[in-house]
């Protein structure tokens, strides 16, 4: 008998046709004898109709009242799995975050999860009640409802499963598994039998959508194992666990990508220190996340500075460093905003040499320009023209013969 967290997505539980499959499919679980906790997110399109709902009231509407709004739609999808599961001859017992007390702080809309109060949920389970409880919410020290924001209910089932000592957290979603890299660019991508926390962290971090990084790290900081799998197929999914039992690491273990990608540079800053911070800083505080930064080797007292940041954020990175540019008398101020990030992650990378040797070659053969360069102990990110992505993708995935597996072991 094993004590198993499963956390079913929007898409999961978008009918009433799917909410029956997942109480068939937590049954099943039940018949050989498990325990199961039940996480759910709210019916998929719901948690956008509700913030365009809110939106369309006030223009600038307050994070407290967003997050109770947004909430609203859990409320409804726990009730209907539960009744599900009742009919079925396991009685399920819906929460709300306050329910069950996932205590986070006050940060309306990223709130931060601070401790779960497991009592109900243990009692329950003895009681061979089946929990059913409402992800992405929690309620903070004074009561108020708050949201956990982007891969929120991933979080809330690590979470639980952190706090139970789960056996396992089963992420049941409309993919069975994480691939090499995405099956809709690359046809002979392979769906992993495992990958490690800190690999899966990179790649969920990098662009991959399977998981968000959020939920990852947590799992990694508390050890919880994480399975990615179907929800409407049998199948053994990806494990996310410590340490890979391969025998020997593959080099490079998958690849992902960034389409939400835009570069700035202002060159002919002159070469002296802070110049960086003086770039940055109004970016910093607007907040813009900055991720890739390249400073060129200065010439005649002048050097060129580039970063990116995401997409949405590249016109007003862009018309704030306006001032910036006559402040430091700046020859140019330049940007990109159709480019894209393409990344290869493996623990191989630590004991094997000529990876980026093996990265670049692959995209000369194919006459693609690399704009920028950003390692790690285990990543390599090159910036390309949004154009090469897919054929990057799939002539890097080929290089590293990441789909010459045709059968894997499970």
């Amino acid at each position: 008998m094993a004590l198993i967290v499963q956390k079913y997505g929007g898409t999961s539980v978008g009918s009433v046709e799917r909410i029956h499959a997942v109480a068939e499919r937590v049954a099943r679980y039940l018949a050989r004898g498990d325990q199961v906790v039940v996480v759910v997110s709210a019916m998929s399109g719901e948690t956008n109709r509700l913030v365009e709902l809110g939106r369309s009231v006030s223009a600038r509407p307050l994070a407290r009242e967003m997050d109770v709004l947004t909430a609203a739609g859990e409320q409804v999808t726990i009730a209907l799995v539960a009744m599900a599961l009742s009919d079925r001859g396991h009685p399920g017992k819906s929460y709300l975050a306050d329910q069950v007390a996932i205590r986070t702080d006050s940060s309306f809309g990223k709130a931060r999860i601070s401790a779960i109060d497991t009592e109900r949920l243990l009692a329950d389970l003895a009681s061979g009640i089946v929990p059913v409880v409402a992800g992405f919410q929690g309620v903070d020290d004074d009561g108020n409802l708050t949201t956990l924001g982007r891969g929120g209910s991933d979080t809330t089932a690590v979470a639980i499963a952190a706090a139970l000592g789960a056996d396992e957290c089963e992420i049941c979603t409309d993919v069975d598994g994480v691939y090499t890299a995405d099956p809709r660019i690359v046809d002979d991508a392979r769906r992993m039998s495992q990958v490690t926390f800190e690999e899966m962290l990179e790649l969920a971090s990098l662009g991959s959508k399977v998981l968000h990084p959020r939920s990852v790290e947590f799992a990694g900081k508390y050890r919880v194992p994480l399975r990615v799998m179907s929800s409407f197929e049998d199948g053994p999914g990806t494990l996310i666990t410590m340490e890979s039992n391969e025998m020997e690491q593959p080099i490079v273990s998958g690849i992902a990508y960034s389409r939400d990608e835009a570069k700035i540079t202002m060159a002919g800053v002159p070469d002296v220190p802070g110049v960086a911070s003086r770039i940055l800083g109004p970016i910093g505080r607007a907040p813009i996340e900055v991720d890739m930064i390249v400073q060129n080797t200065g010439a005649d007292g002048l050097t060129d500075f580039t970063f990116t940041v995401k997409r949405d954020d590249y016109e007003r990175a862009l018309e704030m460093l306006g001032a910036v540019q006559t402040e430091l008398g700046a020859r140019d101020l330049s940007g990109d905003n159709r480019i894209a990030k393409v990344s290869v992650v493996g623990v191989g990378m630590r004991s094997h040499a000529g990876v980026a040797t093996r990265l670049f070659d692959a995209l000369a053969a194919e006459n693609i320009n690399i704009q920028m360069i950003s390692t790690s102990e285990i990543k390599i990110s090159i910036v390309v023209a949004e154009r090469y992505l897919e054929l990057a993708v799939r002539c890097i995935h080929d290089a590293f013969e990441l789909g010459a597996v045709e059968a894997e072991e499970e």
